[in-house]
């Protein structure tokens, strides 16, 4: 975690990663209205996929938005742990949403090859470039917030918006290109929406694997627990750390550490000073949402 996000509190990151989605889904609203405008007015096969993906990704970002939302609820009965994984499990539907509508577009299309079609007007690779720049612009405004929150949401809408952005670079290469193919202009188009739909699975397994890590509660990066290890250590009376456990929960942390203290100190001497640990690390780092110290005895050697 950098220093950038240390100075957050729960509130502002939640709040900056609802406004960074909120953006997208204004995007690709109207992405999607010029897309299937420009496919029917055209009659582009590939720019009419494209124009449904962007209508999955206004769904995605619905959702996203949504689990955001979920995610900020304190903790209750049924959930001690609270409700941050709603922000992963948004990821993990956002890649497979984006697999399956490519299944989908790639079977559509497939049906339909071979019927004899006019290469789409010079109309439809100018609006699928369009499109293309602005996606990959968002690709960058997403990616850059969501590596600075370390957001599987934000991460997988900023994929979705790279993947977006090939697709229709793709597809207005293509179109641009259909005139000067020969036998080839037929096809094209569809060559074309196949090529995208195998890029978007790809995309979409990769984004699964990597939220479906950190559902599965892999350790946090390198950087987080080093800085969970090095606040704990500045605490007056850590000997040293023996375990350290650093889970992520969406847009959150949970730690679990076991510190060593000298042992001669009293139970309630010790108990203090797992306190003050648990309130360092808190207080340096307020995405940890909780602290789980087990206090250690200290062998002199």
């Amino acid at each position: 975690m950098n220093d950038s996000t240390t100075t957050n509190n729960r509130a502002d990151v939640y709040q900056e990663a609802n406004a960074t989605a909120g953006w997208g889904l204004i995007a690709n609203v109207v992405l999607a209205i010029l897309k299937l405008a420009g496919g029917v007015l055209t009659g582009s096969v590939a720019l009419v996929a494209d124009a449904v993906n962007s209508i999955g990704d206004i769904a995605s970002a619905f959702a996203i938005r949504g689990a955001l939302q979920v995610a900020q609820r304190e903790e209750d009965e049924e959930h001690p742990y609270g409700h941050s994984k709603a922000e992963s499990i948004a990821g993990l539907s956002i890649a497979l949403l984006v697999v399956f509508s490519a299944l989908a577009l790639a079977l559509e299309t497939a049906r339909r090859w071979g019927e004899k079609t006019a290469p789409p007007p010079l109309l439809a690779a100018i609006i699928a470039g369009i499109c293309a720049v602005t996606k990959e612009m968002l690709y960058h405004i997403t990616t850059r917030v969501a590596d600075r929150l370390q957001s599987a949401s934000l991460r997988a809408i900023g994929w979705d918006h790279r993947s977006d952005a090939m697709a229709s670079a793709a597809i207005a290469l293509a179109l641009w290109a259909a005139p000067h193919l020969g036998p080839l202009a037929n096809v094209i188009d569809q060559i074309a929406a196949i090529l995208v739909c195998g890029f978007l699975v790809i995309v979409g397994g990769r984004l699964f694997a990597r939220t479906a890590a950190e559902l599965m509660d892999q350790q946090a990066d390198r950087a987080t627990v080093e800085q969970i290890r090095k606040a704990s250590q500045q605490v007056n009376g850590v000997s040293d750390v023996e375990k350290l456990r650093a889970r992520k929960s969406g847009l959150e942390f949970f730690v679990e550490i076991h510190v060593q203290v000298e042992g001669h100190l009293t139970v309630s001497e010790g108990h203090r000073i797992g306190h003050a640990v648990k309130d360092q690390i808190m207080l340096q780092m307020p995405r940890v949402r909780d602290v789980h110290v087990h206090v250690e005895p200290h062998e002199s050697p």
